[in-house]
This record gives C-alpha cells, structure tokens and sequence, in this order.
C-alpha cells in the first residue's frame, strides 16, 4: 500500500493533487500539484472535443454554478444594503459605527462560500485574531464577551485580507446580475422555441421582433430547427462565462500561483523548523543524560577506585579501575561515534552504512552503489536517516532483516527495506515525520511503502552535491 493519494478534483477547481509517495510533512510536494486558473476542469473539459463536452455534465454543472454564484453574490448585496442601511439610522445612537464595520466583515463568509465551492485554499490573515485581554480586565462575563467581540471586529476591519474580500464581494454582486441574466436569456432562446409551436398552434401569434410576427405552424418551424444550434451555443457561452467566474475568484481570494507556492512553502518550513527544533532539544537532553549516566559515573567510580588501589595497593582494585576505564572509554567512543562517526569522514557513506549495520540488533546487508562521494552535509544526512530508519525497523517492525542500498545521480538515495509487519504510519508517532524533517533541511523528500503485512520499503531522497571521489 503504497502512501500516494490523488485528490478528487472539485467543479473549476485546478489540479490539487498532494505530494507524490511522498505522503510526509518536509517534503516540499504541497504547493507543486497546483496550477493555475487556465488548466480548471471547466477549461480542459472544452479543451476535449464538442462531443465529449456535450455528453459530460459540464454544461449542467455550469448553470448551476452560474446559478448558484449569482443567488449567492445577490443575497449578500440585498444583506449588505440592509446592515448599511441599519447602521446609517443608528449613527445617532452611538452604534451604527460598530454596525457599518459588519458590512465588510460580512464579505468574509461570502469569500469562504466562494473558497468552498471553488476547494480554494484561504489567504493568509483571513482568520481575525483571537483578542486576549489582560487579567482582570473587564466587569461582568457578558460585559466581557461584547468587549472581546468588539476587539475581534476592529482587528477585523483593520484585516487588509478584509477589505480585499470586501472587494471581491461587490464587483461579484455586480457579476452575479451578469450571469444570472446569461443563464435566463440562454434558456430562454433554448426553451422558447417549442412553446412558440404551442402558442401558434392554438391560434395566436408571435412576435419575435419588429416586423418578425409568426401565425403559422410552420413559420415556427425554422425557429424550431434552430433549438440544437442555440443550446450547444448556450452551452458553449455558459462553460466560458463560469470557467472565467471561477478564475477570477480564484486570482481575487487566493492571488498569483507563485505567492501561493511561496506561502505553502514558509507553512511547511515554520511546522518543520519548529519540529527540529524540538528534535534537536531532544537530542542534547540525550546525550547531556548519557553523558551523567554513563562515562559520568564510570570515571567517578574509577576516581574512587584508583584512591582505594593507591592507599591498599591491591593489585585486584587495580585491574578492576582498568575495566572501568576501558567501560569508560568504550562509552564515550560510542557517543562520539554516534555524534558524528570517523568512517563516515574518512571513508565516504557506504562505508560507514557497513559499519552500522555490523551494529544494528538484526542482520542488515548494505549495496554499496555510489561512484562518487556527495557533499558532506548530505553524507551526514543520508547516514544519520539511515541510522533512524534503522532503529525504527529494529523497534517496530518486528522484521528478521533488512537491506540498505544507496545510490547516487540526480538524486542521493538510501533505500531501508524490511520483512517486518508493514503498516507502518507517520501518524502512529514511528518516527517517519522527524525523518522527513531532517531531509527537508537539505531540500529532500521521503517515499514510504509500507502495505499490512509487509514488506516495508522506505526511500530517502536528496538533491545531488558532489563532495569528492569515492572512496572504499
């Protein structure tokens, strides 16, 4: 079960299809399925040929789209004239000002129908701030709540993410008469024609225009041969008309696809910093403890040792201070090697991948398949999400081996397979997403397959640097 998900796509909506196999946070896939207005559904459905346009239900889905934009974009009008109006006759009263800031306040729930139907991510500082007032502050609770809802509003209204929704919102009420009228008129001239039989047939007449008066059944009847040219028309001029409603809503509420990939990009960086930031913390919490717990205590114990050898000159204290002391050494020897292991350095990746799988808790078999050394930053990334993916086999998979391969190219890839249970899940805290953080640094992704039962592939992927010849 390979963690690759295709995002259904929604009615106008571009492509929003997430991050390939890549399903983990640091990635850097989930601004680059995005695309622009241009390549919408509505546009690649026209793209597509009249008969495959006209057999889908784009054409449906285009009158209701118009349809319900411009009932939307009407009531909000009708809703905004009526608060404008309220606050206007309360401004003697002292509260039509705090009633007039609701009218572009009100443009916010407007722009989140239009975000909704579109499936379009909100702008940055659309939500209002949460106002927390000091301690003590304020009377009774309700005296509170009005004072905390005022605050909100103004925080609101001094928005600019408002008033840019304020924007929207009427140049849309003035669309939506626009499309409203272009749906009324196009079933009109669609659904008129036969009526236009019916009315003749029982004797009266109709008109058409000046001069144009039909009497006869059969005046009607080149009208009536007209019906199909005029509906796959209005089915034509409708798609159109909606596909270019929903790009400007989508240029308006969500601006140019780049400042888009920008803002989804510094999210995915700030929730990646702060978690490298608390994985970092971890880690000196954990050797500050190894460090107390382990060679700490070992040398105060051979201090204590040597003194008792040196005043009883007992050659069996002696040798037990020698034992300590080589437990000693060994500890901060595996601390250091840990921190940043010598074969790495002088030996290249492969290498040092080999010497860690001669210490992993199960047989681990490394391919060696790298031709030249990367750069040294992406030698200790590799090595180290190595080391974690390792761990993580050994503690949750359950698995009886595993495999290392590591290759080089465009991109410097380390493969950890397993025949554990599989299932593995970023969700279940196993840690797959502090491993995605650690290659995110260097601009790399993680690609897990990992289906119940198993096996459990994990492949780590990062950008080539060369570092210098390989070395075995």
């Amino acid at each position: 079960m390979t963690s690759e998900k295709q995002a259904a796509r929604p009615p106008f909506a571009g492509d929003r299809a997430g991050p390939g196999a890549a399903a983990h946070p640091g990635t850097g896939g989930a601004a680059a399925g995005r695309q622009d207005a241009a390549d919408s559904g509505v546009w690649q459905a026209l793209a597509g040929g009249p008969r495959a346009f006209l057999c889908s239900t784009w054409p449906l889905r285009a009158v209701r789209q118009l349809l319900v934009g411009g009932v939307l974009g009407l009531g909000w009008l009708c809703f905004a004239a009526a608060l404008t109006m309220a606050g206007v006759l309360l401004l003697p009263v002292g509260v039509g000002a705090v009633v007039l800031l609701g009218v572009p306040a009100s443009a916010a729930g407007l722009a989140a129908l239009e975000r909704h139907r579109l499936r379009l991510p909100g702008p940055r500082g659309t939500r209002p701030l949460r106002p927390r007032l000091p301690a003590g502050a304020g009377g009774s609770a309700r005296g509170s709540a009005i004072r905390r809802g005022l605050r909100a509003l103004r925080r609101r209204a001094a928005s600019p993410a408002t008033w840019a929704e304020f924007g929207f919102a009427l140049l849309n009420a003035v669309l939506s008469l626009l499309d409203l009228a272009a749906v009324l008129l196009a079933l009109g001239l669609v659904v008129s024609q036969p009526f236009a039989l019916l009315v003749v047939a029982d004797g009266d007449r109709v008109e058409y225009g000046p001069g144009i008066v039909l009497t006869e059944p059969v005046q009607v009847l080149p009208w009536l041969l007209l019906t199909p040219v005029l509906a796959v028309l209005a089915c034509y001029t409708l798609a159109c008309l909606a596909g270019m409603r929903a790009a400007l809503t989508r240029a308006v509420l969500v601006g140019p696809r780049r400042e888009r990939e920008l803002d989804a990009r510094l999210t995915e960086v700030t929730a990646s910093r702060a978690r490298l930031a608390d994985a970092f913390e971890g880690e000196r919490r954990r050797i500050e403890r190894d460090l107390h717990d382990g060679a700490q205590q070992r040398l105060t114990g051979l201090i204590m040792k040597l003194g008792l050898a040196r005043l009883d000159a007992d050659p069996a204290l002696v040798a037990e201070a020698q034992e300590e002391a080589r437990a000693a050494l060994g500890d901060l020897r595996d601390l250091v090697r840990g921190l940043h292991p010598p074969v790495l350095t002088d030996r290249g990746l492969g290498a040092a991948l080999g010497a860690l799988a001669e210490r992993a808790p199960l047989p681990v078999r490394v391919e060696d398949r790298l031709g030249a050394r990367p750069a040294e930053a992406l030698e200790v990334a590799a090595y180290f999400a190595a080391a974690e993916a390792l761990a993580n086999v050994a503690k949750h998979s359950g698995a009886a081996h595993a495999e290392v391969t590591v290759g080089g190219g465009r991109m410097l890839t380390v493969e950890v397979r397993d025949d554990g249970r599989g299932g593995a899940d970023p969700a279940r805290g196993t840690g797959l997403t502090g491993l995605a953080d650690r290659l995110a640094v260097h601009g790399g992704r993680l690609r897990l397959s990992s289906p119940p039962g198993g096996p459990t592939l994990l492949r780590m992927e990062l950008p080539w640097t060369g570092g210098g010849p390989h070395r075995r």
